[in-house]
């Protein structure tokens, strides 16, 4: 347990084809929850936390870690479970998710495996659209096989910071806006949240926005539409797909649809709140045009400007 309570920055080196480790940790409960390992910096022990006047209720308070100041997030409240006294199985899993850093206030941890996306599942229908998971997937452990809950940092980030989709005039190139209307472009994203988030934003200026929820649907959509023989090159004016989605990540995405001879020309935009070199290094890799961390309207808006330009200029 030592191991998986000290710093697990090495084990953010992971890139694999399609796979990903799990930080596995329960909430009090006898329920397994995660985390993608990429995006955790550290896990440590609960520290004194200071409360913050006016704070969001989900927010137990704020801790001091290596002069840093970090909020720190009860993730049971989060998700909408009832308040639980911190105990001393309590942990504190420290974070980076849209280029800021937080902590979220866990019980016990359990242990990182690693796993592959096609192993990931999405949330079944029937749990509704006011639940938090982004998906599940399935652990033995002996005789038993236990379900996993992934859950959805977007829409818990989203609950907690209010995020400001008005695209300032400022910002706007006057001489190209009408250009965007019945332009259209394919979002792939597993969040609910973070599909509004784009959709709402890039509704502003006329775009269509066709939604995905994973790799392997986007890919099949796009492989479906040059089978009919419809031009996707020119059909869609970019792909935004994120990194982390069940069955088939971003990145397998992308090397997919570079592989393929109909759509390899296509405009990707990885759009993720993973961050740091080793993303940009990935976007490389496999290919993508450009690396946006998610979440910010303006940069986006400004892509897709700069995008519409290089379009109009063929």
């Amino acid at each position: 347990m030592a191991g998986v309570l000290a710093s697990v920055d090495q084990r953010t080196q992971l890139v694999g084809e399609n796979r990903l480790e799990l930080l596995l940790f329960h909430l009090h409960s006898r329920h397994l929850f995660a985390l993608n390992v990429f995006k955790v910096k550290e896990v440590v022990k609960l520290p004194h936390l200071n409360k913050m006047p006016n704070a969001h209720p989900k927010i137990a308070g704020v801790t001091t870690i290596r002069g840093e100041s970090i909020p720190v997030i009860d993730l049971r409240q989060a998700i909408c479970m009832p308040h639980c006294e911190y105990d001393s199985d309590s942990n504190l899993v420290i974070t980076e998710y849209n280029r800021t850093i937080q902590a979220f206030l866990v019980g016990k941890v359990d242990q990182i495996v690693n796993t592959t996306w096609s192993d990931i599942m999405p949330p079944p229908r029937s749990v509704g659209r006011n639940h938090y998971l982004t998906a599940l997937t399935k652990l033995k452990r002996g005789d038993q096989e236990l379900l996993v809950e992934i859950i959805d940092v977007e829409k818990v980030l989203a609950e907690i910071i209010e995020y400001n989709v008005v695209i300032p005039e400022n910002i706007l190139d006057k001489n190209i806006i009408n250009e965007f209307q019945g332009r259209k472009i394919l979002h792939v994203d597993d969040s609910p949240t973070a599909r509004r988030q784009v959709s709402d934003t890039l509704a502003q200026l006329g775009i269509e926005v066709l939604p995905a929820t994973d790799g392997h649907e986007a890919l099949k959509l796009l492989q479906h539409w040059a089978d009919e023989g419809i031009n996707v090159e020119q059909e869609l004016m970019a792909v935004i797909t994120d990194a982390e989605m069940p069955v088939m990540d971003g990145y397998r995405l992308t090397y997919e649809i570079r592989n393929d001879s109909r759509l390899k020309n296509l405009y990707i935009v990885l759009n993720t709140s993973l961050s740091g070199s080793f993303n940009k290094a990935m976007v490389e890799k496999v290919g993508c045009d450009v690396f946006l961390s998610k979440f910010q309207p303006d940069r986006l808006v400004e892509e897709m400007q700069r995008r519409l330009k290089d379009v109009l200029n063929q």
